[in-house]
């Protein structure tokens, strides 16, 4: 995917379109699982961002998370310009949906910076992204009324497992007031799911750009009254200037939109273990810019859980034969990669 000039360049129907014409079904799987693992990858930086800067500028977990938001919400305002009547008119279209998508994007964050602080990154971690897989896997089953096949739980369980010994890494961190922070991270992982689960159902009519821009807009104003509340005043200095633009340019803005175009062929809750890799890159990045140690049991669970999503990336290609459920008569039709993780697709 990239930035073109054209007002409708960077566009899920045209893009996905030509995909699909010079594209096997399994190709396009594939690299919507891609698209994924950029995603997790790009927010798996944000942690050593966030340290940075809120050591060069005192700003609190949400003020970061809020100039983040707008940060991404001006980039993507300024690429989509020309094509600012259609984001308009898709917000038009569907403005409870896409109002819900941008609130939950700040309300999952908001959440998960709270269990941070007041439980600590391993409870933060471990509950919140950990929670989130399970709860889509539950709630596919119940909509599609098919179970998932005992390689979807495998790999589900691998990355859960993997998750658990990464977050374990950091079980030393301070804990105060754990249950606050166990309660938020339990609601962050909630907000999480159904926010994967709504913008999954939204990014199949609403472009990936435009459902991009319109929900780090609809976010940021969410987020704009608690992060005013921690404080927003910094002294600008160039390095924490640079770090905020690369979270709200890459690490949010690229970020979601190709998260929101991987959506659009993949179920919610394989999206939502692919996307587990983003604390396996935060461990990598601390080990390399920060100089902190992996313990066996994170390289460990590092391990597993590359191992699960690289078994979503082979299941990828072992269907070719796509089925729809009642639930599914009113979305665009099924792809290979949509099946990962159901059963007799």
């Amino acid at each position: 995917m990239r930035f073109a000039a054209g007002p409708d360049r960077l566009t899920s129907h045209g893009a996905h379109s030509l995909m699909s014409s010079s594209m096997s079904p399994a190709a396009v799987a594939r690299l919507s699982l891609l698209q994924l693992s950029v995603t997790g990858v790009l927010w798996g930086t944000t942690g050593v961002v966030v340290q940075v800067v809120a050591e060069r500028t005192g700003l609190g977990a949400l003020a970061i998370g809020f100039y983040r938001l707008v940060v991404a919400a001006g980039v993507l305002l300024v690429i989509g310009f020309p094509a600012r009547r259609r984001i308009w008119a898709a917000f038009l279209a569907a403005p409870v949906a896409t109002a819900a998508t941008g609130v939950g994007l700040a309300a999952y964050q908001a959440l998960y910076f709270l269990a941070v602080r007041l439980g600590g990154v391993s409870v933060a971690t471990v509950v919140s992204l950990g929670l989130a897989p399970v709860l889509l896997s539950v709630w596919e089953t119940l909509r599609t009324r098919q179970r998932p096949s005992v390689a979807a739980l495998g790999a589900s369980a691998a990355a859960i497992l993997g998750l658990v010994l990464i977050g374990g890494d950091t079980a030393g961190s301070p804990v105060a007031t754990a249950g606050l922070g166990l309660l938020a991270a339990v609601g962050s992982g909630i907000v999480y799911a159904a926010s994967t689960a709504l913008s999954r159902h939204t990014a199949q009519g609403v472009r990936p750009l435009h459902l991009t821009t319109l929900s780090c807009v609809i976010g940021s104003m969410a987020l704009a009254p608690l992060a005013a509340v921690e404080g927003l005043v910094f002294t600008p200095a160039a390095t924490p200037l640079a770090l905020l633009f690369y979270a709200g340019a890459f690490a949010t803005a690229l970020a979601y939109a190709l998260f929101y175009s991987g959506l659009r062929h993949t179920s919610s809750s394989v999206a939502a273990v692919v996307t587990l890799l983003e604390p396996l890159a935060a461990a990598l990045l601390a080990v390399l810019l920060i100089g902190e140690r992996l313990s066996v049991p994170a390289v460990v669970g590092g391990i597993l859980l590359l191992g699960a999503v690289v078994s979503l990336y082979v299941g990828t290609g072992g269907t070719t034969k796509t089925t729809k459920t009642k639930a599914d008569k009113a979305e665009q039709p099924v792809t290979p990669a949509e099946t990962v993780g159901i059963a007799d697709r």
